[in-house]
């Protein structure tokens, strides 16, 4: 039988040939089933950038294991001074604790838990370290967070002599080398696409991105887990049928511009592997609001107590804002019941300012505004919004600036006290309450071991930056 009757059979997808045609005088064969995957890249582009996305694996809980080796493959919870879980290791998390919750709930569904003191100092101390070691590899360092961090490694194969994912691997294993915990990191061509990656496989996870490869990360990731897509976004673009990241990352710019704000839109360019988000290297200076919150155990219901909670959240606000320039121009206050509840009040100010002397009227006046009698409260916050440099604030006619100068004079005299003798070494006379409240105490009574076991020549506000460590002889 000739070639004249076989029928020719052309294969499409992506970087494949077809199969060579049957010539004339073989003969033709029952043609082959051959299923093939069509998903077309959303780049051919492999690594235009690099960026590295590291995440520290249930970081506090993980520290306390790493100070205290006989905890590892315990289930180990922090937050035993607050009475809720502010942490979780992995193998709590699998016996059904979560963050947040009450720890009368944590011994019913775990009654064997390691109930901890949280250790903020230490934990602090295992970010600044886990930095370094980052910077060991690479300049190029965006501390996004106490135990999580951007890192642009483009170019830095071949000082390395090796490809991004075995330059990844490490610096996962000198963290756990050197610190004694695990990391979970993602490398992509993007901010968006790392900390996709980094979430993919945890704890102790390592997922490489390459350009060629997105669309299969993205093919079955709702849209809602993509970094910077909220629920209330998610909900908007199920209305047109898009309900992964791919198919987010699929649409044309046109839709995307006009259906969407400018925020998302960045975000769609990340998805497609155009890196939109710098990694910043140097400490942040900016700031569009700065807050301050506070949660004390007992609740209380003392109207001076909770006054005095909210003064000491505007004095630290306030510290920050001086720390770096600025002044703000709107004050807003919260107060959070024992339900977690909030009631909170948003107040003009009528001059840019960052003295708490000049504030506490205000604060005073909004918080007589929300405050309930009888009520049991759990903590207090403060924001300061419409923040601007502090150079451009301008008088008024009616401003005494004989007044505002010495204020200024006097808030810097603090600042100095404060830096050389710890903060709080001065402060105003309606945030004592808060300090001579104890809080956390009684029968969750024990502190973090850092602050119950000073080094020689230690106080509580002057310390050597060193986490203790335990060692079993």
């Amino acid at each position: 039988m000739g070639g004249e009757g076989c029928q020719k059979i052309g294969v499409v997808g992506a970087g494949l040939a077809p199969p060579p045609l049957a010539g004339r005088g073989t003969a033709c064969r029952a043609p082959t089933k051959i299923t093939i995957m069509t998903t077309q890249p959303i780049t051919i582009h492999s690594w235009p950038k690099a960026i590295l996305h590291i995440d520290a694996d249930a970081f506090f809980a993980s520290c306390e294991q790493a100070i205290h080796p006989e905890l590892k493959g315990k289930p180990v919870i922090t937050g035993k001074e607050r009475g809720i879980v502010s942490a979780a290791s992995y193998e709590a998390k699998g016996r059904g604790v979560e963050r947040g919750m009450r720890l009368f709930e944590v011994k019913r569904v775990c009654p064997d838990a390691v109930i901890l003191p949280s250790d903020y100092e230490t934990y602090s101390l295992f970010s600044v370290r886990m930095f370094e070691i980052l910077r060991r590899f690479s300049p190029d360092v965006e501390e996004y967070s106490i135990d999580e961090a951007f890192v642009d490694l483009t170019g830095l194969r071949r000082t390395f002599h090796g490809s991004y994912g075995d330059l990844a691997k490490k610096i996962q294993d000198t963290a756990e080398r050197e610190l004694g915990i695990t990391v979970s990191i993602g490398v992509s061509l993007s901010k968006v696409l790392a900390k996709i990656g980094s979430k993919h496989r945890k704890p102790k996870g390592l997922t490489v991105i390459s350009g060629r490869e997105i669309h299969n990360y993205l093919s079955k990731l709702p849209v809602g887990k993509v970094w910077g897509i909220g629920a209330n976004t998610s909900e908007f673009l199920k209305k047109f049928g898009i309900t992964t990241a791919l198919q987010f990352a699929g649409k044309d710019e046109t839709f995307i511009k006009r259906r969407l704000s400018k925020p998302y839109q960045e975000i769609w360019h990340e998805l497609n592997g155009r890196s939109v988000y710098p990694v910043v290297a140097e400490p942040k200076k900016d700031y569009q609001s700065i807050s301050k919150t506070r949660t004390f155990t007992p609740p209380s219901e003392d109207e001076v107590f909770i006054f005095s909670q909210l003064s000491k959240n505007l004095e630290n606000a306030c510290i920050k804002a001086r720390r770096y320039d600025l002044a703000a121009n709107k004050l807003i206050m919260f107060l959070r019941q024992q339900d977690f509840r909030d009631t909170g009040v948003e107040m003009k100010i009528s001059r840019p300012t960052a003295y708490p002397a000049e504030l506490f009227a205000l604060l005073r006046e909004g918080f007589l505004e929300i405050y309930k009698t009888g009520t049991l409260y759990r903590s207090t916050g403060v924001v300061l919004a419409g923040l601007v440099a502090e150079r451009k604030a301008q008088f008024t006619l009616f401003d005494d600036t004989t007044r505002i100068l010495k204020m200024a004079r006097v808030y810097s005299a603090l600042d100095g006290l404060s830096e050389r003798f710890g903060k709080h070494t001065v402060q105003h006379g309606a945030s004592l309450p808060a300090k001579l409240q104890v809080q956390h105490e009684g029968e969750r009574g024990d502190v973090a071991v850092r602050k119950a076991e000073l080094f020689k020549g230690e106080n509580r506000r002057q310390r050597l930056g060193l986490p203790v460590l335990d060692i079993k002889v």
